[in-house]
């Protein structure tokens, strides 16, 4: 019978691959604006700096609201 060979000769387990900083950086914008606009929705979305009208976002976020200590009552 044959043996099977592995594709590579070298054992990677354990090797770290670096990662460019141009291939990270359109990561890092996306989920950096996507964290602000978490942030706004569940801190601010409410009263005069309201972008959507009525309290569906409010009370969609009441409890994260209270959980990071933003005042809402």
């Amino acid at each position: 019978m044959s043996q099977l060979s592995p594709a590579r000769s070298v054992d990677l387990v354990g090797v770290a691959t670096p990662i460019a900083v141009r291939e990270l950086a359109p990561w890092a914008l996306f989920v950096a604006l996507f964290a602000v606009l978490a942030l706004y929705f569940v801190g601010a979305e409410q009263g005069a700096t309201s972008l959507l009208a009525g309290d569906t976002v409010h009370e969609w976020v009441h409890d994260g609201r209270h959980l990071l200590g933003f005042p809402c009552h």
